[in-house]
Formats: structure tokens, sequence, C-alpha cells
């Protein structure tokens, strides 16, 4: 008796689209007077917005349920048969749409069709680290954190980069995600993205170069990133460091000191630090440290491959973002004295 009495109710709601189906076609047919007088008619909500989950592969009828179990008051059978009139049922794309006050049934399944999903975003600055990234990802609304927990070397090896150290790895811009997104996919964007730029910046590099890889640029651009107070000077500061390298100079940036500390820095530089030996700690160490600071843009990923033709050696702070430059130790020593000690 419960297997007549299912096939009798499947008989039934196919009938009964049927029967919806003829009757918008009907009034269509005779000008659509009725017809399109409901599919412009606002459909009550159970609040001002309302999410609507598509999944891929869900069929235009259970989306038509969907849409009244998100909170819609529409009967699903005739939204049903409106997706099936419009031609257009097998078009409607998987994603998260948030669906306002005001939708009709017309407009709703244009945003269905469109793809018109709900979008948020985060941002990622330029000089962050990956510290301040996973503090982002974790504060972003609506983004599944599907990393929380996880050591760093095993969000590298989720993203495919077993073994590559996560800092700088990922390129500073906006990104938008569907809600429900994981940021997981969002890393995966930023990662893909600052390999796409590095190999830019990399293939426009200076024929002089003292860098020898491009890792050694994203490195060389993460420190630049940090030590630059106005963006003009990124190229002169490039130059300094760019010099340096060339002549085995140590490059004495405190930045990298700063990094090597970790938890450990207070906010105040102290000569011990300067002192205590870390691999990021160049003022113990020649060269560049083993890995990027910080997230370096497109402007510092180019200046670290295309540095300003200069002989400086040395800079010091103005105290008004900007810096003085100078090619030998004694005009760099007038320079901390005028800018710094602020004597004449």
């Amino acid at each position: 008796m419960s297997e007549l009495s299912s096939a009798v109710n499947s008989l039934e709601g196919c009938k009964a689209v049927r029967r919806l189906f003829i009757f918008l076609a009907a009034l269509s047919a005779l000008g659509g007077g009725g017809a399109l007088w409901w599919l412009d008619q606002s459909l009550p909500m159970s609040a001002e917005t309302l999410d609507l989950a598509v999944e891929p592969g869900t069929l235009p009828r259970d989306v038509a349920q969907g849409v009244a179990a998100a909170g819609v008051d529409v009967n699903p059978l005739l939204l049903y048969a409106w997706f099936r009139l419009s031609g257009e049922a097998r078009q409607i794309k998987a994603g998260s749409y948030e669906l306002e006050r005001g939708v009709t049934p017309r407009s709703l399944l244009r945003k269905l069709v469109r793809g018109d999903e709900t979008l948020r975003a985060v941002t990622l600055v330029e000089g962050w680290t990956f510290a301040q990234v996973r503090s982002a990802l974790l504060k972003a609304e609506q983004l599944a954190s599907t990393t929380r927990g996880l050591e760093p070397d095993l969000i590298m090896k989720s993203l495919g980069r077993p073994g590559l150290h996560p800092e700088g790895r990922f390129f500073p811009d906006t990104y938008t995600y569907a809600k429900g997104s994981s940021d997981l996919a969002v890393l995966k964007r930023a990662l893909r993205a600052m390999d796409k730029r590095l190999d830019a910046a990399w293939a426009q590099r200076a024929p002089d170069t003292p860098l020898t890889t491009p890792d050694e640029a994203l490195i060389l651009a993460s420190i630049i990133e940090k030590e630059t107070g106005r963006a003009s000077d990124r190229p002169m500061i490039a130059a300094v460091f760019s010099n340096r390298l060339r002549i085995g100079m140590m490059l004495q940036t405190d930045p990298t000191v700063i990094y090597g500390l970790g938890d450990k820095f207070d906010g105040n530089l102290r000569r011990r630090d300067l002192q205590t030996d870390t691999p990021w700690n160049t003022y113990t160490r020649v060269g560049l440290p083993p890995t990027p600071i910080a997230m370096p843009g497109k402007s510092a990923l180019l200046a670290a491959v295309q540095p300003a033709p200069s002989k400086a050696l040395y800079f010091v702070a103005r105290g008004d973002g900007s810096s003085e430059f100078s090619a030998d130790l004694a005009a760099h020593n007038r320079a901390v004295n005028k800018y710094q000690r602020r004597q004449q």
C-alpha cells in the first residue's frame, strides 16, 4: 500500500507541475497579463535578506524548493513552472546567493542564470607578514576557516608547495569570495598571483642585477617594502641594497632583525638586538636572509630587479617619510647628524 501511495503522490505531483506549466503558458499566449503581473511582483520574505545556496548539479525543481525553504513565501511548483517556461532552467548556476526584499520571480531567475553571487572581500596589505594574513582571514566575514590551528608547513603542503616557507609568498591585494568559501581557496589565489607577479618582474630584471634567482628578488623586495616610507624612494633603496650585495657589504637593515626576533621584539630595537644572531640578522650575516620577511607589492618587486642607477650605499630617514641617500660613510654620518641627531 505504501508503494502505491508513493506512486500516486508522484503522479499527482507531476500533474500539478503540468497544470501550472500549462496555466502559465496559456496566460503568456493570451498576452501574458496574469503571468507578467506575477513575474514582476515582489515575493514575500521572512527577513530583509535571505541566503540561498545552490550546489553544483542541483535540479531546477530542487532550486525552486530551496528558494521556498530559504524563507521566500512562494509556491515552489509555480516557481519551477516559471523556470521551465522561461527556457532558462538549465542555465541556473551553482553558487551562494543573497536574496533581498523586493525580489521578483523574474529578477530571481535573472540572478540565478547570471550567477550573480553574493561576494565578500578581504584585503591583504603590502608589508604584512604571514601571521597578519592569517589573522585577517580568520576575521573575514563568511569565510570558512579551514586552516585554523594548522602549522604553516601543513598549510603550504595543502597548497601544493610542501617545504616552501610561506612568508612573502602571497600577493597583497583585495580578494573577493562567495560566502562559505574557504580561506585556503583565497590563499591559493594569492599564491598564484604572487607567482605571476614575481615571474613578470624577474623577466624585466636589469642585466647587472646581483640577484641570481626569482626567490632572491622576492626576498629583496620584501626588505624594500618594509624599509620604504615614501613610494618614490623604492628604486633608490633597492639601489643601496643591490650595491651592497654586489660588493659583499652587510645589508644592515633593521626590519630583518625585527623579523628574526619574532615574538621577542617589544617595539624597541636595542643594540643588543642588532648583535643577537639569527638567520635574518643582516648585521651579523652577509647577504640576503633565507626567506622574505613580508609580502611585497608590485612596485617593490619591480624596484628589486630594476634599482635606480646610483652609487649610494647608505640611507637615513629624514623624518617626513622620505630618505637621504649617501655614497660614502662620511656623507652618511653628516646626514645622520642632521636628520637623526638634529645637528647642523
